[in-house]
């Protein structure tokens, strides 16, 4: 399903790719001949086929623009995608898990209301400023008022810390709420009353006892956050021009470039299913009944 909708997404774009191949001077007869030569005058059944007979053999074409083979393109793109995308994931969760513990230990039972609403209200707007805003307004503040980071561009390593910022706070804000809610659930448990009693030392009462009894449901919805995150990439890289998979499809958009918008598209929806992939595993290994209650849904 992921390489038919790849393949069909790019045919609702709008556009001549052969017009733009060809250039705005070129004539009909020259449009025509690099449409056949590029195999766009078949009909869409005979150009799925040459498409996934090619992926079989692990061709994914070649760039319309500029004639490089789209494997290419991707590899000189992807390490600079997957600095800020496995840093902003491993932040988000070094975050996000110890901020909503804190906050519901802190909060438990009742108390400190004044310190869960404020938590509640920041991380709810915080967590609902779309990453385009967000990359923008991080632009304004830190590089151009304060002059502090780069404003775009991957020449220095500060230049990865505002669009890190841009990827991991919304996860971050949404990731805290849900560890704060399990926590207070886990919290109010019989056992963790008890082991309280013995009167056991915050590490050990709440990494040993607390955290392995909430990560299942935080790891579930997290797996969605962090896949969603991927997305985000895309937009965010664009706004700091930051020289990976999303500016890369963003131009391949407005080129009408077909090859390598399908390449990098069926490269992030594989690193997503990957992703869940994961996180299935880990739930596996943290809770065996996860994926027995899987097997038994099937």
């Amino acid at each position: 399903m992921l390489v038919v909708g790849t393949f069909l997404i790019v045919q609702l774009i709008p556009g001549d790719p052969a017009q733009v191949m060809a250039g705005p001077d070129a004539s009909q007869a020259q449009v025509e001949q690099i449409r056949h030569e590029q195999g766009l005058d078949k009909p869409l059944l005979a150009q799925f086929g040459d498409y996934a007979t090619g992926l079989l053999q692990g061709d994914l074409g070649s760039s319309y623009t500029s004639g490089i083979p789209v494997s290419e393109v991707i590899a000189n793109r992807l390490p600079f995608t997957a600095q800020i995308a496995f840093l902003a994931v491993a932040i988000a969760l070094v975050v996000s898990i110890p901020l909503g513990m804190a906050i519901a230990v802190a909060c438990r039972g009742g108390r400190r209301r004044t310190l869960d609403t404020a938590f509640t209200s920041v991380t709810a707007v915080l967590g609902s400023i779309p990453e385009f805003v967000l990359a923008t307004l991080l632009i304004m503040f830190f590089a151009i008022k304060l002059n502090m980071f780069p404003p775009s561009g991957a020449a220095t390593l500060d230049s990865m810390v505002l669009p890190i910022l841009a990827l991991t706070i919304a996860p971050i804000c949404t990731l805290a709420r849900v560890v704060r809610r399990e926590t207070a659930t886990v919290l109010a448990m019989d056992y963790m009353r008890t082991a309280k009693g013995r009167r056991l030392k915050a590490l050990r009462l709440y990494g040993r006892h607390a955290l392995p009894n909430l990560m299942t449901s935080t790891l579930t919805l997290g797996g969605l956050v962090l896949t969603g995150l991927l997305g985000g990439a895309v937009i965010v890289e664009f706004v700091f021009q930051w020289p990976g998979l999303g500016t890369g499809v963003l131009d391949a958009l407005v080129k009408r470039d077909y090859p390598v918008i399908q390449g990098v598209v069926l490269l992030l929806g594989i690193l997503a299913t990957l992703l869940n992939l994961l996180v299935d595993v880990v739930l596996g290994l943290l809770d065996p009944r996860s994926l027995r209650g899987k097997a038994g849904d099937a």
